[in-house]
This record gives structure tokens, sequence and C-alpha cells, in this order.
């Protein structure tokens, strides 16, 4: 059995839904009210008593305080999830043998070179990716004593639900502009290929360090530019904006996002599609989704 934490996530659903697809039993766990069929676990504040569910080979982290400006806004507080929760999670899930794959973040370097490499020295600069760092540091040296520990860095997930795509759409389908940045860069990933990356270190119990980025960076003003031109909407609509005018947290607007994912390439034939046709599929998604609700709705 599988185990997700923070299965309410983006791509705890995402992971929880393709592993159920190919016939897996999974459990997930959700830090809110858990409903029936949810175990309940909040990374702040672990149970002396908790135990994972019994039958569980496997586990992945990918529940965490992720925006740059909520840990820059409470780094403590942020601290007890991503760090000193996830830790000790870890230590549990191993100690009983358990597999466990951390989901990490490109924000462990400073985003100064691009393609940068798995065994690289750590170089974080945001609050956020100084905590994914301590952990990864913890984890590694686990690791190299045999504990069943897995990492996974990843850049920008894209998905059908993600707001940026879907509002910049509506937008320019309605005549109105948008503003994007032109300093701000990002090599996205789908999530079906994080998923797909993930379930293959699962099911391996791979015991490394691997990367899943895009194979370049675009602006995010070249990905709001490229969804005009699909929607034959107006590119003078798109407006040209600077993230670093507004003050952002440190490590929002790296230079570059890419990482080496020779490892997933070589070992499971993991590719990541070109930045552009990464946004391109994300909005085919999105009105495929649209389309089926709008079925459902008629239907009933």
């Amino acid at each position: 059995m599988f185990l997700i934490i923070g299965g309410d996530g983006e791509v705890g659903q995402a992971l929880a839904a393709d592993l159920r697809a190919a016939g897996a039993p999974v459990v997930c766990t959700t830090r809110r009210a858990a409903s029936a069929g949810w175990v309940h676990l909040d990374l702040a504040a672990i149970p002396a008593d908790w135990a994972p569910p019994e039958g569980t080979q496997a586990a992945c982290i990918t529940a965490a305080v992720a925006r740059l400006a909520a840990c820059e806004a409470d780094a403590a507080g942020a601290a007890r999830v991503n760090v000193a929760g996830t830790i000790a999670l870890a230590e549990r899930l191993t100690a009983r043998g358990i597999y466990t794959l951390f989901l990490s973040t490109n924000q462990v370097f400073d985003g100064t070179v691009p393609n940068v490499a798995a065994d690289a020295t750590l170089c974080p600069v945001s609050i956020y990716g100084q905590q994914k760092a301590q952990t990864e540091t913890a984890l590694r040296a686990m690791m190299a004593q045999g504990a069943p520990v897995g990492i996974l860095r990843l850049s920008k997930v894209v998905s059908p639900r993600m707001q940026l795509v879907a509002g910049w759409r509506d937008s320019l389908a309605a005549g109105k502009p948008v503003k994007a940045f032109t300093d701000m860069t990002f090599a996205p990933v789908p999530a079906a290929v994080v998923t797909e990356a993930i379930m293959a270190m699962l099911q391996a119990r791979a015991a490394t360090v691997a990367q899943l980025t895009g194979p370049r960076d675009i602006s995010y003003f070249e990905a709001a530019l490229h969804i005009a031109l699909l929607q034959d909407a107006n590119p003078a609509l798109v407006l040209a904006g600077s993230a670093a005018a507004l003050g952002l947290a440190p490590g929002s607007i790296p230079k570059h996002t890419t990482l080496d994912c020779s490892l997933l390439r070589e070992a499971w034939r993991i590719f990541v599609p070109d930045a552009l046709e990464v946004v391109s599929v994300a909005l085919g998604q999105l009105k495929k989704t649209e389309m089926s609700c709008v079925q459902y709705c008629n239907d009933t």
C-alpha cells in the first residue's frame, strides 16, 4: 500500500488518482478534519502515538509550506512543517522499513546557473529553499546509513487546475489585458510527468536524489503571450511587468530553475516537454475538463 502525505494538495491528488488508476491501494493524509478513508496528520504537530496505516510499504511526502512569502512571514511556523515535522515523520516511517520519498525543490539552489547537477552543493536563497535544504541534508545522512529514503527535486508543476493559466485564458478571451513578468522564469513540469516520476521511484524504492524540471526556462511573459496566440487573442493584450519592482520575498525571481534530469531519463525514460508545449497541454486539458463538467451538468 502507498501512503501519500498531503493527499489533498495538487500533487497529492494527482498522484493518488494515477496510483488508483494503476490498481494500487492508496491511503492519503490531510491536516484538515479527516473524512472517511483519510488519515489525519499535521506535520506541525505529529502525535507521539501516530503510526502509518497497517500494510504501508512506501510513502511520498508531498505536504509542505511551499509559498515563499508564507515562509518569509513565519519562518518558525513553516520550519515546524518543512523541517522538524518532515524529518520526524521520515524517521518514523523508515524505522518501520517503509520507503519514503521526499519532494524537494529547485529552490535549494540559488538559480544563477542552469541544469544544476543533483550532487551540486546546496545554496538556497529563500527561506523555503533553506528549509528544504536542511531537510534534504538530514535525509541524505539517513540515506547514507542505509535508510530507504529518496529525494525528488521539482520545478514549477503545471496542471489544468493552475489558476494562473485559467486566469490568463479567461481575461484574454474576454479581450481584457493581462500583466505578466518578463523577469520571472520557470521550467514547467506537467503534473502527469511528476506523478510518473514519483510512481517509478516508489516502485523501485530508489534511495537516491533525482531531479525533474523542464528542459529550458521561459518567462511568465512568454507563457502569457503563447496563451494569447493559442486563443487567437490580440498579443498586445499581454503587458510586460516586473517582478523585481514588487519587492517579493528573496528567491522569488531566480534567473534559472532548470536542473539536470539525466537520472530519470536514463533509468525510467521520463522526459519533460518544452516549456511552451507544457503550457499548451495545460490549456488543452483545462478546456477538456470544463467541457466534461458542462456535459456532466447537462446529463444530470
